[in-house]
């Protein structure tokens, strides 16, 4: 998975369910939201491929901060429709995430780089600054804040445009209420990779719209652009 263009991944921890191919790009499977995740991807015989992320408690997802976390990722790039992992900023920078990293680019497989602000946007040097240490270790730097107002929107935005025309791919979007309008017009700015549930009752973060609405507002707006 290049990401050279907008991939629209629906995000799910259970992979028997069926996920719409004329709405999705990819699967982003929660290995920490899962029951017996591995056992889920050695039976997968989806047609999409699969963006494998096992979130740490502290950037927003369910599991423990253990070395086990790290060995379900790294068995994880063996399943052949595994052409993406995520791992967060924060455990690469701590060094843990540098041999699955390596392991990973073995295969073939992408790296997304990503860091989670559940509390606020920060500023936009600061912003620039994240994207660009997530630049240094991954194929994609992903960058989800809080917004509390318009002008927190703006200036991810902003951001978002200067790091690709800096030459970097980057997922970007603003969580909550206000910042949930990002994941549509996001993608405008340069945004490679968008999240939705299939069903909008198992939202994995807060704003996602549903699969179904994500992808015919991102293709409107493409078309009107």
């Amino acid at each position: 998975m290049e990401f050279d263009s907008f991939v629209l991944a629906a995000a799910t921890d259970d992979l028997s369910q069926a996920v719409p191919t004329e709405y999705a790009d990819a699967v982003e499977f929660r290995l920490d939201l899962a029951d017996e995740p591995l056992e889920q991807l050695s039976e997968y015989d989806g047609e999409l491929p699969i963006i494998a992320t096992n979130r740490v408690e502290w950037e927003g997802g369910d599991a423990a901060d253990t070395p086990e976390r790290l060995e379900a990722l790294r068995k994880a790039i063996a399943h052949p429709l595994v052409e993406a992992i995520d791992v967060e900023l924060s455990t690469v920078v701590a060094g843990d995430g540098l041999g699955l990293i390596d392991d990973a680019r073995d295969r073939n497989v992408s790296v997304i780089v990503s860091t989670h602000d559940f509390e606020e946007t920060p500023s936009g040097p600061e912003m620039q600054r994240l994207l660009s240490r997530t630049g240094e270790y991954g194929d994609v730097g992903k960058l989800a804040v809080t917004a509390a107002t318009l002008d927190d929107v703006l200036q991810l935005l902003a951001v978002t445009r200067a790091r690709t025309q800096a030459g970097q791919r980057v997922a970007t979007m603003a969580m909550g209420a206000v910042g949930r309008h990002s994941r549509a017009v996001a993608p405008l700015y340069g945004s490679r990779i968008g999240y939705a549930p299939v069903d909008p009752d198992y939202a994995t973060a807060p704003g996602q719209y549903d699969l179904v609405t994500l992808r015919r507002v991102i293709d409107q707006l493409g078309d009107e652009s």
